[in-house]
């Protein structure tokens, strides 16, 4: 008997629209392809429950040094629940067409260990499900790179922040403590 409820309990979890997949927000219900790597990113599975600061990211962008900047803040607050999620996107022409390149740029030039997903449009008709829907929230997609959106626990957008806002300033890591507290 414990065998069968098991199993039919396991079984009720798996199928769409069950308890269990409607605990991850919508926000979170997608996959991104890994930068350099063969492998997806599941938003759902990596990210719930968790506070995510979500940027559009360029390698050739005056902005790339932020990285540096999202590194540190990453490092600051991974204990706490927070995940920094890179995105790269060419939709300002200075994201490299050789995913080696960007990936050099990340991991090598300014030492990230945040997840980065492959490039990626995030504006416009073209924009890829998670920033249509950080767009919706938030109440604009990205005017450039190195847009950050803070999203809470509970995958709701908290606020979210130009490329001029540096990864340090004072009112990105009010935004984050309070995605944290959430």
């Amino acid at each position: 008997m414990r065998i069968y409820l098991l199993a039919a309990s396991l079984a009720w979890s798996l199928l769409p629209g069950s308890a269990a997949a409607e605990q991850c927000p919508t926000l979170l219900q997608h996959e991104l392809p890994k930068l350099r790597s063969k492998d997806t990113i599941d938003l759902c599975d990596r990210f719930q429950g968790k506070a995510l600061v979500v940027v559009n990211t360029a390698s050739f962008c005056g902005f790339a040094p932020q990285f540096k900047g999202l590194e540190a803040l990453y490092q600051r607050y991974k204990d706490q629940g927070l995940v920094v999620l890179g995105v790269p996107s060419d939709d300002f022409f200075q994201e490299s067409d050789d995913a080696a390149e960007t990936a050099e740029v990340c991991y090598v030039n300014y030492g990230v260990t945040f997840p980065m997903a492959q490039t990626q449009p995030v504006r416009g008709g073209d924009a890829i499900p998670l920033f249509r829907q950080l767009a919706e929230q938030a109440g604009g997609a990205p005017r450039w790179n190195f847009y950050k959106y803070v999203v809470d626990r509970k995958g709701r957008v908290v606020d979210y922040f130009s490329s001029k806002v540096e990864p340090d300033d004072p009112k990105l890591i009010a935004a984050v403590e309070k995605a944290l507290g959430q």
